[in-house]
């Protein structure tokens, strides 16, 4: 494990990996950030798909993966992380906002989310995942490169500018293909809405089922601008 000790320095670190780990497995990146921190890297999933933390708890068996609460989620989903924590080899942190939804209500309104959509992730995903972030070096997220136009250009390894420390997206080059062929080789715990017309899974209120032709995200927020929650 190198010491390393200035924002430049973690910076420059994750700049050359970005380029030299292009083309390396996920694993081998995830290899490499677990010499380089030790225990402190952590996977953040929204529990779509247990991809990373499976890829995750291969390299380093107990490692922290960061799921957000949003007091929002479908069912399903909650039952998928229940699941992950009780079959894989990972330790769960669910991360809640400050503000119940309740309390959420009272200061703002009800349904936040319709009407300040940027607003009522930065609360319930953005801020809780900032403040847990804050116990690491870097973290993992599961973003890939075919998902949507803005993500086209994430790299493998990057400097969270935002939040000081280094992002890993060890399947960003993966397709679809490559996910499915993961999930049936290794029995991956699959979130049910994902073979209920859903191509990717958020909060209830802001998600819908896709129909042919669509990109997976195009039910997330669907009908406003909005195509990301922010925590990327």
């Amino acid at each position: 494990m190198v010491a390393l000790t200035t924002r430049d320095e973690m910076k420059a670190l994750a700049e050359k990996a970005g380029e030299e780990l292009e083309g390396a497995s996920a694993l081998e990146i995830l290899r490499w950030a677990d010499e380089q921190f030790g225990g402190s890297w952590a996977v953040a999933s929204s529990m779509a798909d247990t991809v990373m933390p499976s890829l995750a708890a291969t390299v380093r068996p107990g490692v922290d993966v960061l799921f957000l609460d949003t007091g929002y989620h479908f069912a399903e989903t909650l039952g998928t992380r229940d699941a992950a924590a009780a079959t894989l080899p990972i330790t769960v942190r669910t991360l809640t906002a400050q503000q119940s939804v309740a309390e959420q209500d009272t200061s703002f309104g009800a349904r936040l989310y319709e009407r300040n959509p940027d607003q009522c992730c930065a609360l319930r995903k953005v801020l809780p995942l900032r403040k847990a972030l804050q116990d690491y070096s870097a973290w993992a997220s599961g973003l890939r490169r075919d998902e949507s136009a803005t993500r086209a250009g994430v790299r493998v390894v990057e400097w969270d500018d935002g939040r000081g420390m280094v992002k890993l997206n060890p399947i960003a080059a993966w397709t679809q293909d490559d996910v499915d062929a993961y999930i049936a080789e290794n029995g991956v715990l699959v979130n049910p809405l994902l073979f209920d017309g859903y191509g990717s899974v958020g909060c209830a209120p802001c998600t819908r089922r896709i129909v042919e032709g669509e990109d997976a995200r195009a039910g997330r927020w669907s009908g406003s601008n909005k195509v990301e929650c922010g925590i990327h």
